[in-house]
């Protein structure tokens, strides 16, 4: 029994009806089975699935979390298209010193690139400028000021790697730890394992923006896998109104709109009865859910609220508009109701072109938003149990590409802040040219497993059996928790 079946009690009431040795090729031999699986202690039956443990729409797993959580709420703001490390968060004075001349063939052969396998590789220097930031004198790229203000608050990982050497793929690993479709991704691990606090919104809210190198993002990301599809992520509007047809059409009033959903609830639940389908039992949560938001949303999305300053802070000109910085301001919004997880893609750092302007346009557009993030989440006293991640799914290669720089896997760079980590810190390096890690490195996994137990998880025991197997966000391979990062 699994987090995925239904609770054995009701595994045993339905086999012993007469309706299923009516359906049964097998019969009797299948009734003799049930009989067999009635001999086995309820206490080994496993967690109860979350969505029938709990009236609230969004409970936790039994035994859930495994120890004294550090943070409660997560925003993952994902620099889709991979930002370049030695332009952002990883100075590199001996690359500048190369610039134009050979790569070192040293420490690139045998290795995998991307569109430069087999090319003629040259060295290409930072555009940017590093500085030290706040009391800790953390160095980073100076196209992101008003983020290095909150270098005190930051932990940068220098020495993150990746086994993805594409977009797609790479968005996967860095979502589900899997390039196999069906796994399921961060946000739905953390919303099926510790729920939310809200009743009247997802639990999990993805949002998008795009700028210079925009590249798609496949819904995917956001899937739930193999877990039940209510806890998927679901995508908020990029402009106008968050969720479409979020009103009731005229003629239909609150009330007439009730009694239809509560009719459809009835229908879906005599089938429930009769069927074990986890994904009946999400319709049900889902029409009630939909029911919620239409009073739910519009006050979520209704910044009339919201002060000049703190527009201005974020460099919200319109809210809604579908930039990053409106994007920003609704996931605090969305937090402080209680949502899990809120992932921001921000689609604007695929550059393997005209890297001066591309990167700048980018930093500036999410520079300002970023940094009133958190401001705003520290100001409320949010940052304390709110983690926040930035980074993108690879970094950039220390070789020009054109006027670019090319996907690279080997070594790149995020940052972290609240929720338990560590500020005013770096963990990790990479070599003198940027291209591999020579100290700490941080596969993936790694900062999945650092992630859960932020949470309370301890990510080997947070586990969906599919196809005989105990799916994991962190896999079978080894993996650690980096406790010097965490507070």
């Amino acid at each position: 029994m699994n987090h995925l079946t239904a609770p054995l009690e009701r595994v045993q009431t339905d086999w012993a009806r007469r309706t299923f040795l009516s359906k049964s090729f097998a019969g009797i031999g299948t009734f003799a089975l049930a009989n067999l699986l009635g001999s086995h202690s309820h206490a080994n039956a496993g967690p109860a699935t979350a969505n029938s443990a709990d009236d609230h729409p969004w409970p936790t797993l039994p035994g859930l979390p495994h120890f004294a959580p550090r943070a409660k709420r997560i925003v993952h703001l994902c620099m889709a298209g991979g930002p370049s490390h030695v332009e952002s968060l990883d100075p590199k004075p001996k690359l500048d010193r190369l610039d134009g001349k050979p790569f070192p063939e040293s420490f690139t052969a045998g290795q995998q690139l991307a569109q430069l396998q087999g090319a003629t590789l040259i060295a290409r220097k930072s555009f940017t400028k590093f500085r030290n930031w706040g009391e800790s004198g953390i160095e980073m790229s100076e196209m992101f000021p008003l983020t290095g203000a909150h270098a005190d608050d930051l932990c940068v990982i220098r020495s993150m790697t990746t086994e993805q050497i594409n977009h797609d793929t790479a968005h996967a690993f860095m979502n589900t730890g899997s390039i196999i479709k069906g796994r399921p991704c961060m946000g739905s691990w953390w919303l099926y394992g510790l729920g939310a606090e809200t009743e009247n919104l997802p639990g999990y809210v993805v949002m998008t923006s795009s700028g210079p190198g925009a590249q798609p993002v496949s819904a995917r990301q956001w899937s739930a896998g193999v877990l039940p599809s209510k806890f998927q992520g679901v995508a908020f509007q990029s402009s106008g109104a968050p969720v479409h047809y979020i009103g009731n059409p005229d003629g239909v009033c609150q009330s007439t709109q009730r009694q239809v959903i509560d009719e459809v609830q009835r229908l879906n639940g005599m089938l429930a009865r009769d069927v074990i389908d986890p994904e009946i039992e999400t319709r049900i949560a889902q029409y009630e859910m939909a029911f919620k938001m239409q009073a739910a949303v519009p006050e979520l999305a209704d910044m009339s609220t919201e002060t000049k300053e703190t527009l201005a802070n974020y460099g919200v000109k319109q809210p809604g508009d579908g930039t990053y910085a409106s994007n920003c301001l609704l996931a605090r919004r969305l937090l402080e109701r209680g949502v899990r997880f809120v992932q921001l893609y921000h689609r604007g750092w695929d550059h393997h072109s005209n890297l001066i302007p591309g990167f700048t346009q980018s930093a500036n557009d999410t520079d300002r938003p970023t940094a009133a993030l958190l401001k705003d989440l520290k100001d409320r006293g949010l940052l304390e149990d709110t983690l926040v991640l930035w980074g993108g799914e690879f970094g950039r290669t220390p070789m020009a590409q054109g006027s670019g720089r090319d996907h690279h896997i080997n070594a790149f760079s995020v940052w972290m802040a609240g929720g338990g980590i560590k500020g005013g810190m770096t963990y990790g390096t990479s070599d003198e040219l940027g291209y591999g890690v020579v100290e700490n490195e941080v596969p993936v996994r790694d900062l999945h497993a650092t992630m859960l137990h932020l949470f309370g998880v301890d990510h080997e025991r947070l586990t969906a059996r599919f196809q005989g197997l105990d799916l994991k966000l962190t896999g079978v391979k080894p993996c650690r928790v980096i406790n010097d990062v965490v507070a």
